[in-house]
């Protein structure tokens, strides 16, 4: 549906924001290392679960899992973070996913939620797997191994720890964190079911070596796969406010008292500033917008507290075949500070 802005933003640019590849480039050492201590363990393994942001199911998943580590094993995709998706789009996104890439075996979670229906699923999806496959030269073990891969910051160790929790009732033993890169090394095996016994491996997230898509490269650092100063806040939030624009989401107009949509960060923020700088002033407040965004990215961590203020909307657009989806005015203003506020468009049918 076309609005008051459409004519506006007619201009507005039409391709992803230019952003050097090197930029969007993070395969330090551990991911390397990290790698090849998989690759040794496989032969202790007899399932492989892939954790994956649910926002983007169909960009951002490591093509080298599936030549090095899935292929010989059972595999279970689990999207996680449904909770910032649309539980209507679910039964959608699946039937996609193993029609193109062929996944019979797709969970989506919640791994803060002990009583997300995916968690209650997984185990006894996992014990079927592994009964039902060939263990070679682990046919005679009791136990199972398991373990947990994907690209970084999609709740691989917050799975475990929920895992065990529901399971097992003991209380969360992995570290967790809002920034990618919090797990570094393969890490030893932890028990999160005894009857029967099932045990996972924390891995680091690994991402490829080289980004070969830069708009999906800006879409795994909206997702903070990425971490932020590497690519760039301004680069991150540049893309977002072209993605609202191209996608006519112009709710960020009236919550940021702008005229008419902008296709200029620096002006976005400009603007923003001065607002600021204005109402410190007739508060009598000492001004540091500094202090103020960082304020902003520390306080948007906490999707929890925060999602009560929250409400999903999104429009289908049948012309491009995209599911658009944002949320309400309560986070336009974090949206710009802080994108990984924003539900990423699911690109159904499109590549």
């Amino acid at each position: 549906m076309a609005t008051k802005f459409d004519a506006a933003a007619y201009n507005f640019r039409k391709q992803c924001p230019y952003i050097r590849k090197d930029l969007l480039r993070w395969f330090p050492g551990h991911m390397n290392k990290g790698l090849k201590q998989m690759q040794r363990k496989l032969s202790s393994v007899d399932c492989v679960i892939e954790v994956h942001d649910a926002r983007i199911p169909f960009s951002g998943r490591n093509p080298i899992f599936t030549t090095t580590l899935t292929g010989a094993k059972p595999h279970i995709l689990v999207l996680n973070k449904k909770d910032l998706t649309i539980n209507s789009l679910i039964p959608r996104i699946k039937d996609q996913l193993k029609a193109e890439q062929k996944i019979e075996n797709i969970v989506f979670t919640n791994s803060k939620d002990q009583n997300c229906r995916g968690l209650k699923a997984l185990r006894p999806l996992m014990v079927d797997l592994i009964k039902g496959s060939n263990r070679y030269n682990r046919s005679e073990e009791l136990e199972y191994n398991v373990m947990i891969i994907g690209v970084p910051n999609v709740g691989k160790s917050s799975l475990i720890n929920m895992l065990r929790t529901r399971n097992m009732h003991i209380r969360h033993a992995l570290p967790v964190g809002a920034v990618a890169g919090v797990t570094r090394s393969v890490m030893t095996k932890m028990r999160i079911n005894n009857d029967p016994k099932i045990f996972m491996f924390d891995t680091p997230g690994i991402l490829e070596p080289t980004v070969t898509d830069v708009e999906m490269g800006l879409k795994l650092a909206l997702c903070a796969s990425l971490q932020d100063h590497l690519v760039g806040e301004e680069a991150i939030a540049d893309y977002l406010l072209y993605w609202l624009n191209k996608h006519s989401k112009f709710k960020y107009v009236d919550y940021m008292g702008l005229m008419e949509p902008c296709d200029d960060i620096n002006k976005v923020k400009g603007f923003y500033n001065s607002k600021r700088i204005k109402s410190t002033y007739q508060h009598g407040k000492s001004h540091n917008i500094n202090a103020h965004i960082l304020l902003w990215l520390n306080n948007c961590n906490n999707i929890k507290a925060f999602i009560s203020h929250i409400i999903h909307q999104y429009v289908l657009n049948p012309s491009l075949n995209l599911v658009i989806l944002c949320r309400s005015d309560a986070c336009i203003l974090s949206l710009i500070l802080y994108p990984r506020m924003l539900l990423i468009h699911t690109s159904l049918g499109s590549s």
